[in-house]
């Protein structure tokens, strides 16, 4: 292959799954993920400052900072929905074969 040479693979529809992750921890991966976009686009929304957000959700600016830039390894699903809610967003879980 040339330097030249473009190469496009179709997505599976799971990033974290493309690139190698175990089909479960993909899954959940791809879950906190969107997760923390809604939430981060939420707070955005509201027009709420990165203080403002650490009051709202109880945790401290820097810890919203991330949250904003999406560093999603700093996060659990669990704490990532626990933030949703009290960032005032509703979240349904729905299991699929």
């Amino acid at each position: 292959m040339q330097n030249n040479d473009t190469r496009i693979t179709e997505s599976s529809g799971n990033v974290f799954l493309d690139l190698g992750f175990d089909a479960a921890e993909a899954e959940v991966m791809k879950l906190r993920a969107e997760v923390m976009i809604r939430t981060a686009q939420h707070l955005k929304e509201r027009g709420w400052t990165q203080a403002e957000a650490a009051r709202h959700l109880g945790i401290t600016q820097p810890r919203v900072s991330r949250l904003i830039k999406g560093k999603v390894e700093d996060f659990s699903l669990d704490m990532l929905l626990t933030l949703a809610a009290r960032a005032g967003l509703h979240t349904e879980l729905r299991l699929t074969a």
